[in-house]
């Protein structure tokens, strides 16, 4: 399944979540690094408008579809992936992390929220060893020279992976940075996972999470602020739909 916004072509090349871990797994034993981005819809918009993020997308080497509309749309094309968000991948890989042996940071919110979500890994990740905490301060410039010094910290750490918990597009465009500066480091981002560990955000119960209608229970606890995106996200369905189309074999 890929999306073309002009001479920029996305592919979501990891299908399902078996394997993401087994790619993951084969570079952790490699020390060979990656960046790891959740596509959704979400995203879909911002790479039309942003070549920034495009090119940061550019940067990634692993990509799978964080989002039912992008599970949809590969099935419309019939080049169908399974679902693999990036919050539910938290936990799975700081356990692959730690039976790998394998240094863990955390990138991203708040000093306090990193402090509860280690916490929380290293009870459900027995073994898993947190090298790095880091809460970039507000304004962060993924291209400045702060971030370099933060991918620097990173990688001098001993991390092998590396949790990036900044938003889109920041974190991707640090991800694809790091490729450059942490070359043997893993930078998988992650969105709101962290968040979710240390409870500063409540995610959706699960049995709105199997109905496919956590975006619905997300825009209700945060309208201002999601109503708009999520209009935004709806505008461009039709559009994607028919590109899709176009990608049957």
């Amino acid at each position: 399944m890929q999306f073309s916004y002009g001479s920029s072509v996305v592919r979501v090349n990891m299908p399902d979540r078996p394997s993401l871990l087994a790619e993951i797994t084969r570079r952790l034993r490699g020390g060979q690094g990656f960046a790891l981005a959740t596509i959704n819809l979400d995203h879909l918009v911002k790479l039309r408008a942003d070549d920034t993020f495009r090119k940061a997308y550019a940067g990634q080497d692993l990509v799978v579809a964080d989002g039912n509309p992008i599970v949809w749309l590969s099935r419309l094309a019939r080049r169908p992936v399974g679902l693999v968000t990036g919050s539910d991948l938290v936990i799975p890989l700081a356990q692959l992390a730690a039976a790998e042996g394998v240094g863990l940071a955390l990138v991203g919110t708040t000093d306090a929220a990193l402090a509860a979500a280690a916490d929380e890994i290293q009870r459900r990740a027995p073994g898993c060893r947190i090298v790095a905490r880091i809460a970039p301060p507000m304004g962060f410039d993924p291209d400045g020279d702060a971030a370099r010094d933060l991918l620097l910290q990173v990688r001098d750490s001993g991390a092998g992976l590396c949790f990036l918990a900044l938003g889109a597009p920041k974190q991707e465009r640090l991800a694809a940075r790091g490729r450059e500066v942490a070359p043997g480091v893993g930078f998988a981002s992650i969105g709101a996972g962290l968040d979710f560990l240390a409870g500063n955000q409540t995610r959706a119960p699960r049995w709105v999470r199997r109905i496919a209608m956590e975006w619905a229970w997300r825009m209700l606890s945060a309208p201002k602020r999601l109503v708009p995106r999520y209009a935004r996200c709806a505008a461009i369905l039709p559009s994607e739909a028919v590109a899709a189309l176009r990608q049957r074999p």
